[in-house]
C-alpha cells in the first residue's frame, strides 16, 4: 500500500494571480514560488467565490474549512458551526480522521470557530490583519512628506511583538517540520501567511529593491471607479480609504512597490520552509499546496481593495507540487480556490464529506476529466454579481441596473465594456440564466429578475 503523502498548505492574503512572477509579472521577484510552479502544476484559472462582507477573506476562509459554497457557508456561519462540528466535518478533521497529525498557524479570521478545537497543534493564531495606523491611510501625496514607513517598525503592525509576523510564521513551520520527523504518522499544515494584507510592511532592504518609478502603472489604471459608491467600494470603505482620491499614478505606485516589497519578503519565507521539508528528508512524499484567499486591485480600475468582481480580485494564483503531480504543468480549467480541501482529503484517502460543495481537483490532476465547474460565480454583499464561461464574464451591478460584459481571453485586463455591442445581447441573455442557475447553487437569494425584468 502506498504510503499517505504529507501535506502543507501554504496560504497568502491579499495575493492576486498576477502578483506571482511566474504568473507574467516581470516586476515582483518571487523565485521560490516560481520554483515550487515549475516543479508542480497550475491552475491558471482559480477564483474565489466572492463575499458576505467587506472583509472578503472571512467567507474565503469559511468555505475553505467547510466545503460549503458561499451563501450556504454563512449560514453555517450563523448557526455557529453546530451541524459541522457534530459530523465532524472541518477540512482538518477529516484529515486527522484519515491518520494525519495536524498543525496550524497563522491568519484564521474563520469568527465562532477556535483552531485549538479543530487542530492538534496550534500557535500565533493571527487576526484578519495586523493593526493598521490613521498614518497608514490617504497616502502618500506627491509633493507632501509621507507620514508612514513600511519599515518603521514604530508603527507595529507586521512589526508587533519585534519580529515580522511571516517570520514568525516560518519559525512555527520549521518548529512544526521538526517535530513531524519525530513521528511516524503522516502530517498536516495549514501555514497562514498574513502577507500581503496592508499595512505592506517589511524590512527596508525589500521596500528600497522596488523603485516605484519604474514600475508599470496597470493598464486597467483609473482615477477612480465610477460606480464605487452604487456596489459598495467606495471612498467610506477601509481598503479604498488606503490611497488618496482620485488616484494618481504617483500613489499606485508606491503602494505597488510597497506590496510586491512584502511579496518577495513572503516568497523568501517560503523558500525557507521547503528547504527545511527538503533537509527533513520529508519532501519526497509532500504535496505542497499554495494559493491564496483573494486577490487585491492596487489601484487597478481605480480600487486597492478586493471588493470588485475583477480578475485582479477574484482570481489567484493556485500550485500544487508532489509525488503524483504533473512537474512544469499548467492547467486552465476553471476552478475555486476552496477545491484545495476536498482534494486534500482525497489525496490523504479520506471520504469527502457529501455535504461538500466544492471538488476535488484529482480528476483534473489524473486527466479524467476537463472540467468541474461549468461556469464560476461571483458575489459581493447584495450589491455586486458575476459569472464566468469562458472567454466571456458578466458583471451585474443590481442596485442601479448595471450590466457590464468582457472577453477575457481578447481583453484579460477587463477595459472593454462589450455591452452596447449588438452581437453581446445573446451573450449576455446566455450569462444571465447560467447566473440564475448558479444562485440556485450558492444559496443566493437575490432575485435578479426584479432588478433586470428584461432579460427574463
Amino acid at each position: 500500500m502506498a504510503r499517505q503523502p504529507n501535506i502543507v498548505f501554504i496560504f497568502a492574503d491579499d495575493l492576486g494571480y498576477h502578483d506571482v512572477g511566474i504568473n507574467g509579472n516581470d516586476e515582483v521577484r518571487t523565485p521560490n514560488i516560481d520554483a515550487l510552479a515549475e516543479e508542480g502544476l497550475r491552475f491558471t484559472r482559480a477564483y474565489n467565490m466572492g463575499s458576505w462582507s467587506p472583509a472578503v477573506c472571512i467567507p474565503s476562509r469559511t468555505m475553505l474549512n467547510t466545503g460549503q459554497y458561499v451563501w450556504n457557508a454563512r449560514k453555517l456561519s450563523e448557526e455557529e458551526y453546530r451541524s459541522v462540528i457534530k459530523r465532524q466535518d472541518f477540512w482538518s478533521q477529516k484529515l486527522k480522521q484519515a491518520g494525519y497529525h495536524t498543525y496550524f498557524t497563522g491568519k484564521w479570521h474563520v469568527p465562532g470557530l477556535d483552531p485549538n478545537d479543530l487542530f492538534d497543534h496550534v500557535i500565533h493564531v493571527r487576526p484578519g490583519m495586523p493593526e493598521q495606523t490613521e498614518a497608514g491611510y490617504d497616502r502618500p501625496h506627491k509633493g507632501k512628506e509621507d507620514p508612514w514607513s513600511p519599515y518603521d517598525q514604530a508603527f507595529g503592525g507586521f512589526w508587533e511583538g519585534g519580529t515580522h509576523w511571516s517570520e514568525v510564521l516560518a519559525e512555527d513551520a520549521l518548529n512544526f517540520i521538526d517535530h513531524a520527523t519525530e513521528r511516524e504518522d503522516p502530517f498536516f499544515m495549514y501555514l497562514a501567511f498574513n502577507a500581503a494584507h496592508d499595512p505592506r510592511q517589511s524590512p527596508r532592504n525589500y521596500v528600497e529593491s522596488y523603485d516605484p518609478s519604474e514600475l508599470k502603472i496597470p493598464v486597467n489604471y483609473q482615477q477612480e471607479y465610477p460606480y464605487n459608491e452604487a456596489i459598495g467600494s467606495g471612498r467610506d470603505l477601509r481598503d479604498e480609504r488606503l490611497a488618496p482620491f482620485p488616484r494618481t499614478e504617483y500613489a499606485v505606485g508606491v503602494h505597488r512597490q510597497e506590496y510586491y516589497a512584502i511579496i518577495s519578503h513572503m516568497d523568501e519565507q517560503i523558500g525557507i520552509i521547503l528547504d527545511k521539508l527538503e533537509d527533513s528528508g520529508k519532501i519526497e512524499n509532500t504535496i505542497i499546496v499554495f494559493t491564496a484567499d483573494h486577490g487585491l486591485a492596487v489601484g487597478q480600475h481605480g480600487f486597492m481593495g478586493k471588493q470588485n468582481m475583477y480578475e485582479h480580485s477574484l482570481r489567484v494564483p493556485f500550485i500544487i507540487a508532489g509525488p503524483g503531480i504533473p512537474t512544469g504543468a499548467e492547467n486552465e480549467t476553471p476552478i475555486y480556490l476552496q477545491d484545495a480541501a476536498p482534494t486534500a482529503i482525497r489525496l490523504a484517502g479520506g471520504e469527502v464529506p457529501d455535504s461538500y460543495q466544492f471538488q476535488s481537483l484529482l480528476p483534473l490532476i489524473r486527466r479524467d476529466t476537463t472540467q468541474l465547474h461549468t461556469a464560476i460565480y461571483g458575489t459581493y454583499l447584495d450589491k455586486q454579481r458575476s459569472v464566468i464561461e469562458w472567454p466571456y464574464k458578466l458583471i451585474l451591478y443590481p442596485g442601479i441596473d448595471k450590466v457590464r460584459l468582457y472577453d477575457l481571453e481578447e481583453d484579460p485586463y477587463e477595459t472593454e465594456d462589450l455591452y452596447d455591442e449588438e452581437d453581446s445581447k445573446p451573450v449576455i441573455q446566455h450569462l444571465m440564466e447560467r447566473l440564475v442557475e448558479l444562485q440556485d447553487e450558492t444559496g443566493d437569494q437575490l432575485d435578479l429578475t426584479e432588478y433586470y425584468a428584461e432579460w427574463f
